[in-house]
């Protein structure tokens, strides 16, 4: 049985209802975990979820910021929903999934705070909000051993770890999303489950790779300046299970895009 994964940072889900319809009718992953959906739970769009056949939704929003939600074709069971750092933000939301025939799996739907402009906690309230949220999230992988059985997580971590996830390494270095100490704490995240890399199973890490283009750049795909922000990590269990992956850059060309684009990964269970 082969399940697919998608996810993807849609920047406001009642704006771009058109664009999740389109990517659902043409991709139909089992699975679509979304990040900034930027609405209450009670104005989320179910009836058209439902309408194309995801029939079970797990949300966890807020007015106008954040929010994450997870669509179906499988039932969800085990919601859970974990605030980080105190903030009351809408940044995680959690399901226990079980295939047909298959284990149960969990699935960790993440959008990490991006951090601001200036890499530096001491001026910078958002910017040491992010790392915070980073070392709360490194605990609480460990204090719960999260990837300790089968688990997947998703999400708009706003970091590109890698030399190779931005278009340009050395000029990065200092803007938010790329900075070393950032990179660092991710990393910890990580190691802390341990976790697989899905997409880098499948790309070389020496191969660029982008999720997200800026919304500044003029003709975003000549330029190309972008940055792998959005990650599958999955458990060590379930690495031999990883049947392929995609991501859809295309779909950063579409009328009124979010500047993120879907990827989408392929288990063979």
């Amino acid at each position: 049985m082969r399940l697919t994964f998608a996810t993807w940072n849609i920047n406001s889900v009642r704006l771009r209802i058109d664009l999740v319809a389109r990517f659902l009718r043409e991709q139909a992953p089992d699975v679509l975990c979304l990040q900034e959906t930027k609405c209450r739970d009670s104005e989320f769009p179910l009836a058209a979820f439902h309408k194309l056949g995801y029939a079970h939704v797990a949300i966890n929003g807020q007015k106008g910021y954040h929010g994450v939600a997870i669509a179906s074709k499988l039932p969800l069971a085990e919601i859970r929903r974990r605030e980080f750092c105190e903030k009351g933000d809408a940044r995680h939301i959690a399901v226990s999934l079980t295939p047909a025939g298959g284990d149960a799996i969990d699935l960790h739907n993440f959008y990490v705070p991006a951090g601001g402009d200036e890499p530096d906690p001491e001026i910078n309230p958002k910017f040491a909000h992010k790392l915070a949220f980073l070392e709360e999230m490194e605990r609480w992988m460990v204090s719960d051993r999260i990837a300790g059985k089968n688990a997947i997580m998703v999400g708009d971590l706003n970091i590109a770890p890698l030399e190779t996830d931005v278009w340009s390494h050395k000029a990065l270095l200092k803007v938010v999303s790329h900075t070393p100490i950032e990179v660092e704490k991710l990393g910890r995240v990580f190691e802390a489950g341990p976790w697989v890399d899905a997409l880098r199973q499948y790309v070389p890490l020496e191969e660029k790779l982008y999720t997200w283009w800026s919304y500044r750049a003029q003709d975003w795909s000549k330029s190309d300046k972008g940055r792998r922000l959005d990650h599958v990590w999955v458990s060590q269990s379930l690495k031999p299970r990883l049947g392929g992956m995609q991501v859809l850059r295309e779909s950063r060309g579409w009328d009124r895009p979010s500047d993120h684009v879907p990827v989408i990964v392929h288990l063979d269970l």
